[in-house]
Formats: structure tokens, C-alpha cells, sequence
């Protein structure tokens, strides 16, 4: 997608405060000094067998790159494929409902949405949040000292491929499914009362995927310490029975180059890294001096996280993992 958009025409507003030539989880325009609208868009397949689930879900994962950029949801339209013909229309009815229930909690209103007629279900959405011109968080702006700080632990990609196989334990899903309803809106309000330099949310390309676009935006190194990142139940045992999503090997495949495991990490450790991660939590870079208080507060407000690493001058390779 890269390769396309750069042979797109260049367009120039000076209201556009984030487009889509960077790597930022939704794009910002200005319409005043003091307020600024916050656009993205977010559907995928069912990844759970419960239609209410699975739109409790997609709801949560559109809304998160709203809340990375540190902007509150207003308003959404929803996208559904859903077949003409051969399925229970009331499969749809509770993909909406689910949808709705989570977007009622982020206190977004659905106003409306585009269905077609597709071999496959699909279901997302579109939504618009607000947010102050000068508190964006973006993806670039990580310094040198910083610590990184990670607020949901991972895990979904691999036991999402458990489950179609028919391997994943009751208790190991339904923390997946617990994590990927929980929405970024706290961790989001949290985040804002301190000064976090960059920040991002962790979906499809992985911890270590996302960790490179921060890293690559904010001309630096990134060192991760993977003993002090938490995975979701059984994910590291799945991971180690090759439960792996095509996901998480494509996104091996794109970053390999650039990371530099060190001789003790462990296989699984290492692919859990890249699995790609559905509503996944915020990926946070800031002072280390903030960073003890930052963690204190999540918590005190009932949102998990942990230093996971820092951020280095530049140097090669561009990601460390000890």
C-alpha cells in the first residue's frame, strides 16, 4: 500500500494536521485553534464465532486509533458485507447490536453506515472524533532516554488461530475476548494528563511492527525487553505449537531486517512479538522521569501496563529485543 500511495498526486491543505503520508493510526483536520476533527476506518472478517462478540469487538478495534491520537469518538457510520442470500439475517442484527453496545460505552453516536451484498461477512467502522490541535499524539516524536510503555498484553493473533483450529482453551479466549472488547478510552484519558512524546495503538502489524513505524518516524533505535512484557493465557504455549496466524509471518517477512533478537529470547517469545493484534492496547514513548506515575495511574484506574523497553539513539539495528 505504501508503494501506491506515494505514486498518488501530492494534495496540500494547511488544514491537515496528520494525512495519510505518514504512518499515524488516523488522520487530523483542523478546523479551528481550538478544535480539530479525527478520521479512521477500521473493518475486518468475524475472528470470533459469536456475532455479538465479534461486533462488540470490530467496534472497539475502529475506535482505538481515535484514542491513540489522544481524540474522543463523536459519531460513526458503520460497513458491513454481509451475503444476500444463505444466512440468518438475525446474524447481522446481533453484529449491530454488539457494535452499538460498544460504541454507547465510548458515548459515540452510530449515525449511520453503507452495507453490500459480499460472499464473506465484513463488519467496522468509520468514525469521526475531536480533539485539541495541540495535544495530538502522534507516532513520531519518541526521544532518546525514553521509556515504552505498553498498556494491553498480546497474545490475540495466535490464540484467535487456536480457536479456528479447535486447540484453544475456554479460559485463554475469553482473556482474548475480554482484551479485545476493552476499550482504549481510559488508558487514552490517562495518557493525556501526562507529556508522552509519541504514541500509537498496537493492530495488525505487531509490537514490533508498530514499534519500527515509531521508531522509523522519530529517528531512533528502540531496545525491548521482552521479560517485561505480559502475554494473554496459553499464548506462549500456542506460539510454541505453532499456532501462528499468516499475519504474524508476513509481518516477520517485512521486518525482519531491521530486528536483532539476542541469543536467549525464545522462538515463541520472538513470533508473539509479531503477532498481529486485534484492538490491541497503546504503545506509549515519554520521559522516564514520567513514566513510574504514568503506570500508576493506568492502574489506579483498573488499565494494566508495563515498561517494556527504551528508546536509543539511532544506531543498527533499528529494534533491539533482549
Amino acid at each position: 500500500m505504501d508503494s501506491v500511495l506515494a505514486k498518488l498526486p501530492k494534495q496540500f491543505d494547511p488544514n491537515v494536521l496528520v494525512g495519510f503520508d505518514t504512518s499515524d493510526d488516523a488522520g487530523v483536520y483542523q478546523l479551528s485553534p481550538e478544535l480539530a476533527l479525527v478520521q479512521t476506518v477500521d473493518f475486518f472478517t468475524p475472528i470470533v464465532d459469536d456475532p455479538y462478540t465479534f461486533g462488540q469487538i470490530a467496534a472497539a478495534n475502529a475506535l482505538s486509533d481515535v484514542y491513540a491520537m489522544g481524540g474522543r469518538p463523536i459519531s460513526a457510520l458503520s460497513i458491513v458485507g454481509f451475503p444476500n442470500t444463505g444466512r440468518d439475517v438475525e446474524i447481522l442484527e446481533k453484529i449491530l447490536q454488539g457494535g452499538l453496545a460498544k460504541m454507547q460505552e465510548a458515548g459515540c453516536t452510530v449515525i449511520g453506515g453503507h452495507s453490500i451484498g459480499d460472499d464473506e461477512i465484513k463488519f467496522g467502522y468509520a468514525v469521526t472524533g475531536v480533539i485539541n490541535p495541540q495535544r495530538v499524539l502522534k507516532n513520531v516524536g519518541a526521544r532518546p532516554g525514553d521509556y515504552i510503555i505498553l498498556t494491553k498484553r498480546l497474545g490475540t493473533g495466535v490464540i484467535g488461530t487456536a480457536l479456528k483450529k479447535n486447540r484453544a482453551n475456554e479460559a485463554s479466549v475469553d482473556a482474548a475476548i475480554e482484551s479485545m472488547c476493552t476499550l482504549n478510552r481510559v488508558a487514552s484519558e490517562v495518557v493525556l494528563q501526562f507529556d508522552v512524546h509519541a504514541a500509537t495503538d498496537i493492530t495488525g502489524f505487531g509490537l514490533l511492527g508498530h514499534a519500527r513505524e515509531m521508531a522509523v518516524a522519530s529517528k531512533v533505535s528502540f531496545a525491548i525487553d521482552s521479560a517485561q512484557i505480559d502475554f494473554l493465557p496459553e499464548a506462549t504455549e500456542y506460539a510454541r505449537r505453532g499456532f501462528l496466524p499468516g499475519g504474524l509471518k508476513r509481518n516477520i517477512e517485512f521486518l525482519g531486517g531491521c530486528v536483532e533478537f539476542a541469543n536467549g529470547v525464545r522462538e515463541e517469545i520472538r513470533n508473539l512479538l509479531f503477532d498481529p493484534q486485534t484492538s490491541g492496547g497503546l504503545l506509549l514513548s515519554m520521559a522516564s522521569k514520567d513514566a513510574t506515575p504514568l503506570l500508576e495511574a493506568l492502574r489506579a484506574n483498573g488499565v494494566g501496563g508495563q515498561q517494556v523497553g527504551e528508546v536509543l539513539e539511532k544506531t543498527h539495528p533499528l529494534i533491539q529485543v533482549r
